[in-house]
C-alpha cells in the first residue's frame, strides 16, 4: 500500500475511534476487572504500538473494543519487564498496559434520579470526548461498594505529544544545560549539620540552568528519558489546564459554552478530581533502598521525629510544586527567625522575674504594715453605687504580674522586634529571589494565563498588544472595561466597610460586657471575688471574644469569596491577591480591635470622681488597675494567641483524620476487594482534598500570629517564643497533613508569597506605631522616667505610687456614684485616692491637671517620636546595607541567558547547514 492510501487508512481508524468513543466509556467491572480503555491517537500518526486500543483490519467489520482478559499474558509480560528496572513499582500508578502512567483522574458514580443521570452523563461523554480530541488518553474502571454503591475512575494519561505542546504553551522551562557555576561555600554544613535531613533517603536532583521549553529546539534540552522529563507534577498541572478548559456543553458560541472540571464538578457530575501520590507514606510494599518519593518525604520532613531537622525543599518543591514550596520555605525562614526573637524575650521575662525581687515599687503597693503604710491607701470605688472603697494592696498580685512585663528592658525588645521585622522582611526578599531563580518562577506572573472564569465571563474583546499570531495578525483577548471594574470594586469595598463596622461592633458588645461584668463582680460582697473582679472579667471577655472571632470569620470567608468571584479578577493570582486582602483585613480588626482597645482606649478617658465620662446609658468607662493596663492587655493578647493556634492545630490535625476514617468506612469493598490489592487511585479518593483556596488559611494564621509577635510585643515579651514553639508544630503538623492525610495538591506555580509580603511589610510599619504608643500611654516607662529625673528623692522610690495617685474628698461625689455600703473597717473615709495626676481639692483650681502630668505628657510625646524615629532610620539603614538579590545568583542568571542565547545560535546555524546541505 502506498503512503497516501496509508495516511487514509489511519485517519479512517481516527474517525471510527472518535465516533465509537461515546459507546465505551463505561464498563462493568465484575465481567472485566481491569476496568476498560479509551486513548487518544496522535494527531499525526496512529499505530497499534503507541494506542492501547484495537485497530480491525478490512475484513474485521465494525469496530469492537476487545476484552483486556485477551492481553492478560502481554500486559504481565509488561509490568514484569518494568518491576525488573524499578523495584518500586506500583501498579495503581499507570494504566492497566503497566507502562502509561495516570496523571489525573476523575471520579464520578451515577445518580438515583434517572433524569438528573441523564443529564450528567451527556455531559461526561462530551467533556470526555474533548479530552480526547486533545490528545489525552482515559481509561475508565468501575468498582463496587457498600449498598450496591458504584463509582466509575476515569484515568488520565498524558502522552508526549500533548506534553511538549502544553509544556511550550505555558512556557515551562526545561533543562538546558548542567549548571556548572562554583557556589560559594555554605558554613552551615560544618556548624548545623546535626539539623539537616538525611539527604542520602531522597531522590537526587540535579541542578542545571534552564530555558523556556519549546517543540522547534527540543534537540537543545537534556531529554535522558521521555517517562521522566516531565516529574509527575507538571503532567499532572498540564492535565489540569486541559481540564480546566474542556468544554462539557456546546452551544455553538465560544463565549457561551460551558467548560471546566470545576463547574462539572460543583454540579456532581464529578465527585472528585485529583492527582495521585506516590506510593504509600508507610513504604508497604517497596524493599529498602526503593521506598516511594512520598515516603521518602514522609521520612525526612513529615514524620514528628525529625521535627529538629531543616525541610528538603527542593524535593517537597517538586512533589508538591512551586506554590506549596515557597509556602514551606517563607514558613521555614520565619520560625527560624523566631529563634533569635524567643531567646532575646525570655531573657527580658527572666529579667523581670529575677529584678522582681528588688522591685521597690511593687514591694510598695504590697506593704500593709502600719496605718501610713503604702498598701492600706484607701482608694476610690470602681464603679457607681454597688462598688465601695477599697486598699491599694489588693493590687498587689497585678503589680508584681505586671513588673514581669513591664520593665526598663521592655522598651529594648520592642526596638528590637522593630529591628528584627525589618531584617526578616529583607532576609526574605534575597531567599525569595534566590527560589524565583532556582525554582524557574521569577517571570511568571508575567506569563500567567488568564482565568477560565474570566474568559467564560467577560464578554467584550479587545487586540492583544503584545501576543501576534504566527501570520502576523494580532490576536484578541477578553477584556474588562475600565467603567465596570470600578463599578465592581466600589461595589464590593462598601461590603467590606459594612462588615468590618459589624466586627467593631462586635468588639464593642464585648466592651459593654466587660463593664457589666466588672460592676457586678466588685459589687460581690466576698473579698476574694473582689479582689480578682478585674482578672476574671478578662478572662471571660477573652475568652467571648476568641468565640466571636471563629463565628465571624466563616461567614466573613463566604462573603470575601462571592464578592471577589463578583470582581471578574484576570489572573489566579489577581484574584487571590483580592481575596487575601479582603480577608486579611476581616481578620486582623477581628483579632485585634480588642486589644486595641485595651492598649490605647481603656482608661483613658474615664474622666475623674465627681465627674465621670460617661456613655450614652450613662455608665462610666472602665478603668485600668492601679498598676495599669499591661496585665490585661498581656491576658487578653495570650488567650487569643494560643487559644486561636491551639485550636487551628487540633482542627488541622483531627479533622482530616476523622473525614478520612468516614470515607474510608464507606468504602469498604463487598466484592471481593479483600483478596485483591486496593489501587493508589481508591486510596487517594478516600482521602480529604486541599479546600479550594489552597495556602490561604494557612498564610492567614501565620501572618495574624506575626502581628501578634510584633504590634503588641511591648505587652508580652514571650509572644516570640510561643509563636516559635508554634511553628516548630506547625511546619511538621503541616508536613504530615499533606504527606499522610489529604489527596496530592495540584502543583501549582508561583512567584512568590503574593499580596502577604505587603501585608507583612504594613504590619510591621503599623508594629513601630504600636509599640511606641503601649509603652508610652500604656506602661509606667515614661511616667517612672518623669519621677526618677524630676520628682525622685536620692536613690528613692518609696513614694512612687504616692506620686501617680491624686487625693478626691468624697463630699465632692456624683450622687449616683456615692458607695451603697461602707464596710466597717474603713472607717469614716473622708478622703480615697484615684489613678491620675490632677490637684488635690481645696486649692485653686481643684482636679484640674497638674503640672506632673503635663511633664509626663511631653515625656510621651517625646519618646514616641524619638523612637519612632530612631527604629526607622535603622530600618531603612539595614534594608540599604542588604541587596535584595544575592550576588551569587545574579551571576548565575547572567550564565543561563548566556547558554540560553547559546542554544539558540546553535540551533539556527544547524537549520543552515541542514538547509545547505539539501541545496547541494
Amino acid at each position: 500500500m502506498d503512503g497516501a492510501g496509508r495516511a487514509e487508512e489511519e485517519e479512517e481508524r481516527t474517525l471510527m475511534l472518535d465516533d465509537t468513543m461515546t459507546t465505551d466509556l463505561k464498563i462493568n467491572s465484575s465481567s472485566s476487572p481491569t476496568g476498560s480503555n479509551l486513548t487518544s491517537p496522535s494527531r499525526d500518526e496512529v499505530s497499534p504500538q503507541s494506542v492501547n486500543v484495537h485497530i480491525p483490519d478490512e475484513s474485521s467489520g465494525p469496530f469492537v473494543r476487545p476484552d483486556v482478559e485477551d492481553n492478560k499474558d502481554n500486559i504481565e509480560l509488561l509490568r514484569s519487564d518494568d518491576m525488573k528496572k524499578k523495584e518500586s513499582f506500583d501498579a495503581g500508578l499507570y494504566f492497566e498496559d503497566a507502562r502509561r502512567k495516570v496523571d489525573f483522574v476523575l471520579v464520578y458514580k451515577e445518580d438515583d434520579d434517572a433524569e438528573e443521570e441523564r443529564k450528567k452523563k451527556m455531559a461526561r461523554e462530551q467533556f470526555q470526548k474533548n479530552l480526547i480530541k486533545e490528545g489525552l488518553e482515559l481509561e475508565i474502571a468501575e468498582r463496587h461498594y457498600e449498598k450496591d454503591e458504584k463509582h466509575f475512575y476515569v484515568k488520565i494519561h498524558a502522552p508526549w505529544e500533548v506534553l511538549t505542546r502544553y509544556a511550550e504553551i505555558m512556557n515551562m522551562k526545561m533543562p538546558l544545560a548542567e549548571n556548572d557555576m562554583e557556589l560559594p561555600a555554605d558554613l552551615s554544613e560544618r556548624f548545623m549539620k546535626p539539623f539537616h535531613y538525611d539527604e542520602a533517603s531522597l531522590p537526587e536532583i540535579k541542578d542545571y540552568f534552564t530555558a523556556a521549553y519549546t517543540r522547534m529546539r527540543h534537540k537543545q534540552f537534556i531529554i535522558e528519558d521521555q517517562d521522566s522529563f516531565f516529574s509527575n507534577a507538571q503532567r499532572g498541572l498540564i492535565c489540569d489546564q486541559i481540564l480546566s478548559r474542556a468544554v462539557y456543553e456546546d452551544v455553538g458560541d465560544k463565549t457561551k459554552n460551558k467548560f471546566g472540571i470545576k463547574k462539572l464538578l460543583s454540579h456532581c457530575t464529578y465527585e472528585a478530581a485529583y492527582t495521585l501520590h506516590e506510593g504509600d507514606y508507610t513504604n508497604e510494599g517497596s524493599s529498602p533502598g526503593h521506598e516511594s518519593f512520598r515516603h521518602c518525604l514522609y521520612k525526612t520532613w513529615a514524620s514528628p521525629k525529625v521535627w529538629y531537622k531543616f525541610q528538603p525543599l527542593e524535593h517537597i518543591r517538586l512533589y508538591f510544586g512551586e506554590k506549596i514550596g515557597i509556602y514551606f520555605t517563607w514558613l521555614g525562614y520565619y520560625t527560624g527567625l523566631l529563634i533569635p526573637a524567643g531567646l532575646v524575650g525570655l531573657i527580658i521575662f527572666i529579667y523581670g522575674c529575677i529584678s522582681l525581687v528588688n522591685n521597690e515599687i511593687s514591694e510598695e503597693i504590697c506593704d500593709t504594715d502600719g496605718v501610713n503604710a503604702t498598701g492600706n491607701i484607701i482608694m476610690c470605688p470602681l464603679c457607681d453605687a454597688r462598688c465601695t472603697y477599697w486598699r491599694l494592696s489588693q493590687s498587689c498580685n497585678n503589680a508584681k504580674v505586671t513588673y514581669l512585663f513591664d520593665n526598663s528592658a521592655t522598651v529594648f525588645f520592642a526596638a528590637f522586634m522593630a529591628l528584627w521585622a525589618t531584617f526578616f522582611h529583607e532576609m526574605w526578599k534575597r531567599k525569595e529571589s534566590e527560589i524565583q531563580y532556582d525554582w524557574d518562577v521569577a517571570d511568571f506572573e508575567e506569563e500567567e494565563t488568564l482565568r477560565p472564569e474570566f474568559e467564560a465571563t467577560v464578554r467584550s474583546r479587545r487586540v492583544n498588544p503584545v501576543n501576534k499570531n504566527p501570520d502576523g495578525t494580532q490576536s484578541e483577548e477578553p477584556y474588562l472595561e475600565f467603567s465596570s471594574r470600578i463599578l465592581r470594586s466600589c461595589s464590593s469595598v462598601w461590603v467590606v466597610v459594612f462588615m468590618l463596622c459589624v466586627v467593631l461592633a462586635a468588639v464593642f458588645g464585648v466592651i459593654v460586657y466587660r463593664m457589666t461584668v466588672s460592676a457586678a463582680l466588685y459589687a460581690v460582697t466576698d473579698r476574694t471575688v473582689k479582689t480578682r473582679a478585674s482578672t476574671i472579667t478578662s478572662i471571660t471577655a477573652a475568652c467571648i471574644n476568641l468565640i466571636a472571632i471563629i463565628v465571624l470569620g466563616k461567614v466573613y470567608h463566604i462573603i470575601a469569596k462571592f464578592l471577589t468571584d463578583f470582581e471578574t479578577h484576570r489572573t489566579l493570582t489577581e484574584w487571590e491577591d483580592s481575596f487575601t486582602l479582603k480577608m486579611f483585613l476581616f481578620q486582623f480588626v477581628n483579632h485585634n480591635a480588642s486589644l486595641f482597645y485595651i492598649a490605647l482606649v481603656k482608661g483613658k478617658g474615664v474622666g475623674r470622681p465627681g465627674d465621670y465620662n460617661r456613655d450614652i446609658g450613662g455608665a462610666r468607662q472602665e478603668e485600668c488597675d492601679p498598676s495599669g493596663c499591661l496585665i490585661e492587655l498581656c491576658i487578653q493578647l495570650a488567650i487569643i494567641m494560643v487559644g486561636k493556634q491551639a485550636f487551628n492545630n487540633v482542627k488541622e490535625l483531627v479533622m482530616p483524620k476523622v473525614m478520612n476514617w468516614f470515607k474510608n468506612r464507606h468504602m469498604k469493598d463487598v466484592d471481593g476487594k479483600h483478596s485483591e490489592k486496593v489501587s493508589r487511585w481508591e486510596k487517594d479518593f478516600t482521602m480529604e482534598s486541599l479546600t479550594e483556596l489552597g495556602l490561604f488559611d494557612e498564610y492567614l494564621e501565620m501572618v495574624i500570629q506575626y502581628g501578634f509577635v510584633t504590634i503588641f510585643v511591648a505587652a508580652f515579651p514571650l509572644a516570640p517564643l510561643f509563636a516559635l514553639l508554634n511553628n516548630i508544630i506547625e511546619v511538621r503538623l503541616d508536613a504530615y497533613k499533606f504527606v499522610t492525610q489529604l489527596r496530592r495538591p495540584l502543583a501549582m506555580r508561583a512567584q512568590d508569597i503574593g499580596i502577604w509580603f505587603g501585608i507583612l511589610q504594613g504590619i510591621s510599619q503599623m508594629a513601630v506605631i504600636s509599640n511606641a504608643f503601649i509603652i508610652a500611654f500604656t506602661s509606667e516607662f515614661i511616667p517612672k522616667l518623669v519621677y526618677k529625673y524630676s520628682y525622685k528623692d536620692e536613690g528613692k522610690w518609696d513614694n512612687y505610687v504616692d506620686f501617680t495617685l491624686s487625693p478626691f474628698n468624697v463630699a465632692n461625689f456624683e450622687k449616683k456614684s456615692i458607695p451603697d455600703e461602707v464596710p466597717p473597717e474603713f472607717g469614716n473615709v473622708t478622703i480615697c485616692r484615684f489613678r491620675g495626676f490632677r490637684n488635690p481639692p481645696g486649692g485653686d483650681s481643684p482636679y484640674d491637671y497638674s503640672i506632673v502630668y503635663w511633664h509626663v505628657l511631653a515625656g510621651r510625646l517625646a519618646f514616641i517620636i524619638a523612637f519612632i524615629f530612631s527604629v526607622q532610620a535603622l530600618s531603612w539603614l539595614v534594608a540599604y546595607l542588604v541587596p535584595d538579590i544575592p550576588r551569587n545568583v545574579k551571576l548565575q542568571m547572567l550564565r543561563e541567558k548566556y547558554l540560553a542565547k547559546e542554544a539558540i545560535m546553535a540551533s539556527e546555524h544547524l537549520k543552515r547547514d541542514d538547509k545547505d546541505k539539501k541545496d547541494d
